[in-house]
Formats: structure tokens, C-alpha cells, sequence
């Protein structure tokens, strides 16, 4: 693989802002908390792996950020419900969320003809479900403050045959274009970005000795890092996207081509 990794130096303060990230005990999730606690904001990060997440946070506050863990299973809505709760009595309040968490470097492969139901069924739960239970538990606390942002983790699985996995992306894109219609009245901002082939533990054990064979095909001659997926994040919740919504950012080194 080639080509060189950007370092991602933030312009953006969030001071004072409170930001909840899903699924940020590792990979591109963990990347965007401590992106958004170095530009000053409080961050919760939520995930289902407690060890994980409490050692980012130790990591964050050691450096001399704010943050705090929730473990949170995010296709159950009394777990997303808490999860704000906790973030409204630790913080104050939400301004962001980011909603990253999905089932992906275990996943099973299968066709949706055969794949069994019921793991179908929490896989769709936590991978396109989650992002509306995280929603619904958060916006009220944001629309409170006077507004907010929400950015979801879509994929390019969406565009080409990934089997439930792109179908749980394309539903993603689908929450997003509608929540921001519903959330845009109350000042919420809704967007999506979609990664490309990108470089965690996680896309390892996905695709394997595919990796070299997936690089050929991008416009740009490597895989993505977490941190090229970092300043989109941080632009779509910033206030220089004030005029943004309903949009689906792929951020894929030339995957996919879009009319």
C-alpha cells in the first residue's frame, strides 16, 4: 500500500460543546472522541465494550480532556435513553452525536436469502436501527440548547452489493435524508458520511488479503486511516456547515463515483 497518511490539525473550538460518539472504544469511532475532546468538547464515549471505552477515556482525561463512558447497546432504546442521561447529568446537556456504532469486523457473511433471521434481525438493530434509537433518546436534550448536529457512519457498502451490510448503509443514508427534514425545525442538522476502505482492526478482519486488490481500484492509491475520516466529521458538526443537511459525504479516496 502507498501513498502518505495526512495529520489532522483541527481549526475547529468546541468549547462548551457536548458531543456523545458511539461504538468509540476503537477504530474510526474512538478517532472522532478524541478529535472532538482535543477541540475542546465533552465527550461520552459510548460502546458496548467497557474495558475499551473506559481506557480512551482515561487516555482523554489524562491529556487533559473531559469524557466519561456509557456503556451502551445501541439498538436497545432504554440503553440509548441512559446514555443521554448520562451526558445531560455529567455535562449538561448534548450539542453532538455521532452516531458510529455498528456490528462489522465479526460480522457473519451470507446472502439475504439464507442469513439467519434472527441474526439478521440484531444486525439491522444495531447497524441501521441504532442510529434512530440514539437519535430519538438525544434530540430533545439538543433542541433544549437550541439546536445541534448528528452525524451518521454510512459506508460505500451503500452504493455496491455488500449484502446486509450495504443494505443496513442504505438505510442509514435513508434516516439521515428524513431526520433532517424532522429535526431541521427544531435547528438540528443531520449528515452522513460514508468511508471508503479504511485501515482499523476491524476492516482487517473483513476483507483480509483483499486489501491490496480493493487499493488498486481507488483513485488514490492506499487505504484510508481513521484520521482522514476526521475532518469531515469535525466540519459537518462545526458551525461552517451551518447550511448543511440531509447529506451523505463519502470520504473514500475515490471508490465510488456518484451522478
Amino acid at each position: 500500500m502507498s501513498g502518505s497518511t495526512p495529520r489532522i490539525l483541527s481549526r475547529h473550538d468546541f468549547t462548551g460543546k457536548v458531543a456523545i460518539v458511539t461504538g468509540a472504544a476503537q477504530g474510526i469511532g474512538e478517532a472522532y472522541a478524541r478529535a472532538l475532546a482535543a477541540a475542546g468538547a465533552a465527550v461520552v464515549v459510548a460502546d458496548i465494550s467497557a474495558d475499551a471505552g473506559q481506557a480512551v477515556v482515561a487516555d482523554i482525561c489524562s491529556g487533559g480532556g473531559k469524557a466519561v463512558f456509557a456503556r451502551t447497546d445501541v439498538s436497545d432504546p432504554d440503553s440509548a435513553n441512559a446514555m443521554a442521561t448520562l451526558a445531560v447529568a455529567e455535562f449538561g446537556g448534548i450539542d453532538f452525536l455521532v452516531n458510529n456504532a455498528a456490528i462489522y469486523g465479526q460480522m457473519q457473511f451470507d446472502l439475504l436469502l439464507s442469513v439467519d433471521w434472527d441474526y439478521y434481525k440484531r444486525f439491522l438493530g444495531v447497524n441501521m436501527d441504532g442510529a434512530l434509537a440514539c437519535t430519538r433518546a438525544c434530540y430533545r436534550h439538543m433542541a433544549s440548547r437550541g439546536g445541534g448536529a448528528i452525524v451518521n457512519q454510512s459506508s460505500t457498502a451503500a452504493w455496491v452489493y455488500s449484502s446486509f451490510y450495504g443494505l443496513a448503509k442504505v438505510g442509514v443514508n435513508g434516516l439521515t435524508q428524513q431526520l433532517a427534514h424532522e429535526l431541521g425545525g427544531m435547528g438540528i442538522r443531520v449528515n452522513a458520511i460514508a468511508p471508503g476502505p479504511t485501515d482499523t482492526a476491524a476492516t482487517r478482519a473483513v476483507v483480509g488479503a483483499l486489501a491490496d486488490d480493493i487499493v488498486k481500484s481507488l483513485a488514490l492509491k492506499r487505504m484510508g486511516q481513521p484520521a482522514d475520516l476526521v475532518g469531515a466529521c469535525l466540519f459537518l458538526l462545526s458551525g461552517e456547515a451551518a447550511w448543511i443537511t440531509g447529506q451523505i459525504v463519502n470520504v473514500d479516496g475515490g471508490q465510488v463515483f456518484r451522478s
